[in-house]
C-alpha cells in the first residue's frame, strides 16, 4: 500500500517505529533500532533507508500492515532470529534464503570469506578450484563463485535440513561455476585430491561446555553447526587432514574459529605438516580465522 495515503485507520510510521524499538529493547534485542527498521521494511517492501525517509515526510501505516508488523515484532521479542522472520540474510553482495535448520551467516564470516577470495583470485591457474567444506547456507561458496568468476567452486554440506536451504540459494544465485555436493567433509570430493587451490570452512567449533548466551543462537541455530566436541576442535582435526589431501602444493586453507582457539589450531595444523600458519583478527580485533599453506 501507499503509506502516504491518508487513512482514518492509519497510524504514524514514526509512532509505530518508536513503539517497535521500545518493545524490542525491553526484550533485550541487541540492536532494536536496526531490527525495527528491517521489520518495518519487510512488511512495507522498503529498504531501511526508505523507511527512515518515509518517517521524515510523516508517512502513515494502514491497519493491515500495522497488524502484520505487530505479529512479527512479537516473534522477534521472543528472540526468534530476525533472519528467520524475514527469511533472508545479507552476506557480502548476496541476499540469501535462511530459516530453521541452517546456520545464519554472520558478518564476521564475511572477512573469513575475503581471505579465501583473495587466495583464490591470486592463484596462478586459469581456472583455480575452491572448496567450501560444510557450506551451510552456501554463503562462503557463493561469495567465492560470484566474486572470483573464473574459478570453479565446490560446496559440500551433509545436513539434510541445511541442504534444503543450500539448494535454494544455489538455484537462486545461479552461479554457473558452482557445484553443490551432499556429503561429509571428512571424505568429500576424492576426485579433486591434489588439485584444489583453496579450501575454506566455517566448521562447528563451540566446545560442548560453552553454551551460547544469545537465545537466537542457543535456541535456533542447528546444534551440529555449532558444537565441535569437548574442546570444539573435533571437526577442525578432520578438516585439517581432508584439506591436506584436497589441496595442491602451495594451496591455502582458511578456517573460521573462536577467538581463544588460535594456539590450539596452530598446534593441530603444525602437527599435520601445514606451513605458513597465520591468524587473522576480525573488526573487533579478536582472532577469527587461521590460514595455512599446503
Amino acid at each position: 500500500m501507499d503509506t502516504t495515503t491518508p487513512d482514518a485507520r492509519a497510524r504514524s510510521l514514526r509512532e509505530i517505529r518508536d513503539e517497535t524499538v521500545s518493545t524490542l529493547a525491553s526484550a533485550g534485542v541487541p540492536d532494536p533500532e536496526v531490527d525495527a527498521d528491517l521489520l518495518i521494511g519487510h512488511v512495507l517492501g522498503l529498504s531501511r533507508g526508505a523507511v527512515l525517509a518515509r518517517i521524515i515526510v510523516g508517512a502513515e501505516v494502514g491497519r493491515a500492515d500495522a497488524a502484520a508488523l505487530a505479529s512479527l515484532v512479537a516473534r522477534r521479542a521472543l528472540r526468534e532470529p530476525l533472519q528467520h522472520i524475514t527469511g533472508r540474510a545479507a552476506f557480502r553482495n548476496l541476499d540469501l534464503q535462511v530459516g530453521p535448520g541452517v546456520f545464519v551467516p554472520r558478518p564476521e564470516t564475511e572477512q573469513v570469506a575475503q581471505l579465501a577470495i583473495d587466495a583464490l583470485a591470486s592463484a596462478a591457474e586459469p581456472e583455480p578450484i575452491g572448496v567450501d567444506l560444510g557450506t551451510g547456507s552456501g554463503a562462503i561458496a557463493l561469495a567465492l563463485a560470484t566474486e572470483v568468476p573464473h574459478a570453479r567452486v565446490w560446496a559440500v554440506e551433509k545436513s539434510p535440513e541445511a541442504f534444503v536451504w543450500t539448494t535454494r540459494n544455489v538455484a537462486e544465485v545461479a552461479a554457473p561455476n558452482l557445484e553443490l555436493v551432499f556429503g561429509d567433509l571428512a571424505d568429500a570430493l576424492p576426485e579433486l585430491d591434489g588439485r584444489v587451490a583453496v579450501v575454506v570452512s566455517n566448521p562447528p567449533y563451540v566446545p560442548l561446555r560453552d553454551m551460547p548466551r544469545d537465545p537466537e543462537v542457543r535456541l535456533h541455530d542447528p546444534e551440529q553447526a555449532l558444537y565441535g566436541g569437548a574442546d570444539g576442535l573435533d571437526v577442525i582435526r578432520v578438516l585439517s587432514r581432508r584439506a591436506l589431501a584436497l589441496l595442491r602444493p602451495g594451496g591455502a586453507l582458511v578456517i573460521e574459529h573462536g577467538e581463544e582457539q588460535s594456539a590450539a589450531i596452530a598446534e593441530i595444523l603444525a602437527a599435520d605438516g601445514w606451513r605458513a600458519i597465520a591468524h587473522h583478527r576480525d573488526l573487533t580485533t579478536r582472532d577469527r580465522a587461521t590460514s595455512a599453506v599446503r
